[in-house]
This record gives structure tokens, sequence and C-alpha cells, in this order.
């Protein structure tokens, strides 16, 4: 699955637009790797979002196309 996709579905960023934007200016990071919009994420990958003065580390543990909002936080692990 896309990063950009996966980050909208898993709601740690509200519109796929907004992280496609992330990605292209260099604030997500896949397994210590910089993010295109278009990185592939695997169950296990580490992701780490920068946004504003916080950052955000958490690992994939599931991929859905389509979640409810309820179940959208099992898609990840938060680390730090």
């Amino acid at each position: 699955m896309r990063i950009d996709k996966f980050l909208k579905n898993s709601r740690i960023i509200k519109r796929r637009t907004v992280a496609k934007e992330a990605c292209e200016q260099g604030r997500i990071s896949v397994n210590e790797k910089i993010a295109k919009p278009g990185t592939e994420v695997k169950v296990g990958d580490i992701i780490h979002v920068r946004c504003g003065n916080g950052s955000l580390s958490a690992r994939v543990e599931r991929l859905c196309d389509s979640v409810r909002k309820e179940d959208a936080a099992g898609m990840y692990t938060i680390i730090d």
C-alpha cells in the first residue's frame, strides 16, 4: 500500500492530499528513509511523521483498503 494512502486510511493524517504534500516536503520517513508519496509500506515498517513542533513514530500492524473510524487505530502501534 502507498504511504500516502496508509496515512489517510489509518487517520494519522486526515486527507490523502495533505499526506502527499508532507511526503513531498520530506516530513515522512519509512524505515529511516525519506518517503515519496508512492513509497510502498509493509507490515512491520516503521513510519516517522514530523509536523509542526512534534513528531510521531509508529509501526505498521496491518494494511486495509477501507477501514471504519473505530478500527483505524489498529492499523499501527505508536512507538514514541
